[in-house]
């Protein structure tokens, strides 16, 4: 998982990355690699660094998430977060090309710039960033063109920007100050990337309940069953929580 504070925040407040952790426990490595305030622009700095195409083994897929700091509104200093629309869609298009260039089997999913609650950011956080430049139409803008240029390269992507949005409650469960997600934003997206891993038709497949538990095996050390004779495998113990996924 690569991208700016949506990402790194993704293991704190029950959030998508610690969800998605705990489906694929046993089964794949989550790597999280979040850097708040970061841009398109840097990471396309550090590519190469954090995915080396020499690396023998590479991911099997890469959620990217950048775009809401992009689409903030410039400063007139022309400091800041902000990266002009065109060189946005350049950016992700380069990162999309890199990482496709990692193996033949390194899958891509981009996540689009969320919604966001600007009358919840100008309460929590607008007194750090002083004049309010996020706003939600910006974000709409550059969701839209993340969006068409997958469309144009043939990358999976996720709507956020819309997908949170189908709450009607949205502005009051889904942020913490505006535009880092709660439990329940975290729950809509894993939804989507769920859903994104069962309809692609990758071979394999790599939604979790397809990919195999790390020794499964049965062990004379497993846990007794009620007899005090056999035992009982729990390499693939399914908790309720857990089973809300399936």
């Amino acid at each position: 998982m690569f991208g700016s504070s949506i990402v790194q925040l993704s293991f704190s407040n029950e959030g998508w990355g610690a969800i998605l952790a705990h489906l694929y426990s046993r089964r794949a490595d989550i790597i999280l690699r979040g850097y708040p305030g970061w841009n398109s622009s840097c990471a396309l700095e550090v590519l190469d660094q954090v995915f080396p195409k020499e690396d023998a083994v590479q991911p099997s897929l890469v959620v990217v998430y950048f775009g809401g700091n992009d689409s903030m509104l410039p400063h007139p200093s022309d400091s800041g977060q902000h990266v002009p629309l065109q060189e946005y869609i350049e950016n992700m298009r380069k990162i999309a090309i890199h990482l496709k260039s990692l193996s033949d089997k390194t899958r891509i999913i981009f996540l689009t710039a969320p919604c966001v609650n600007e009358a919840q950011i100008a309460k929590t956080i607008g007194y750090q960033m002083g004049q309010l430049r996020r706003t939600n139409e910006s974000c709409r803008i550059y969701s839209e063109a993340c969006l068409e240029l997958c469309r144009e390269i043939n990358v999976k992507a996720i709507d956020l920007w819309s997908a949170l949005q189908k709450r009607d409650d949205w502005r009051d469960v889904c942020f913490t100050d505006g535009i880092h997600l709660t439990s329940e934003g975290s729950k809509i997206v894993v939804k989507e990337i769920l859903k994104v891993l069962r309809e692609a038709k990758w071979e394999p497949s790599l939604l979790w309940k397809s990919l195999p538990v790390e020794f499964a095996q049965d062990s004379p050390y497993d846990p007794l069953s009620p007899d005090g004779k056999t035992t009982t495998n729990v390499s693939d113990w399914t908790s309720e929580e857990t089973m809300e996924w399936d």
